[in-house]
């Protein structure tokens, strides 16, 4: 098992680093494996030992196969299990954290990292082009399931996700009605104004078929929206 680390570059520099484990069906061959690990991890990782999962900071589903968070820590890890990730998107410029790259690596999961800085209005710069590509590794269901990230799971993942919401054919008051449900009373209105003038007009080719089973809706009290 290694890692294989890629870069996606543009003139302005790069944008993307990935982390990629290389390794023979490893979610296959370990899929039969993960109800028990987890299990065991989490009674031992649970408050008290009573065997509760912890889901990160504003966990939620975003659709099939897709799913945001505020920035995981090892107390999440028996949860993430239960996803079966293949991926994770993280919005944040700092190096991942060893003990990350460990779950990563033992579990199988390529690492997008799209180095957004975290920035305070009215010095907002939300970089277009991190967003497109951020966006293209979020439609190829080859990464499903999936996992979007920043520090909170509020600004860069809201503004990702409000991406995705207007390719999904959402009205912004809908878009902006989920973004300001994680951010709160830290809604900012240039992530709104981002997320409106955003332009989908080069990505509605892409396909948007997402792998995870239904169940997981119904799981999280969700509808897919071809329902």
């Amino acid at each position: 098992m290694k890692f294989v680390e890629q870069s996606l570059k543009q003139q302005s520099g790069q944008i993307c680093k990935t982390i990629e484990v290389d390794v023979t069906d490893h979610h296959r061959s370990a899929s039969s494996m993960v109800e028990l690990e987890a299990s065991e991890d989490c009674e031992r990782d649970g408050p008290d030992g009573d065997g509760l999962y912890i889901p990160p900071l504003n966990f939620s589903m975003v659709d099939n196969g897709i799913f945001r968070s505020g920035f995981p820590n090892s107390a999440n890890f028996s949860f993430l299990q239960t996803l079966g990730l293949r991926s994770i998107i993280c919005l944040c410029p700092e190096p991942y954290p060893e003990h990350n790259m460990e779950f990563l690596k033992y579990n199988g999961i390529r690492l997008y990292q799209f180095g957004i800085e975290s920035y305070k209005e009215p010095f907002v710069n939300i970089p277009d082009d991190m967003i497109r590509e951020a966006l293209k590794v979020v439609l190829d269901d080859r990464n499903h399931p999936i996992l979007i990230h920043c520090k909170r799971g509020k600004h860069r993942t809201g503004c990702l996700v409000g991406c995705l919401r207007k390719l999904q054919r959402w009205c912004l008051t809908s878009v902006f009605d989920e973004y300001q449900r994680f951010a709160a009373a830290k809604a900012r209105i240039s992530d709104q104004r981002f997320m409106e003038l955003f332009d989908i007009s080069d990505l509605r080719h892409l396909p948007m078929s997402f792998s995870c089973s239904k169940r997981f809706l119904w799981w999280f009290g969700w509808h897919s929206l071809d329902d």
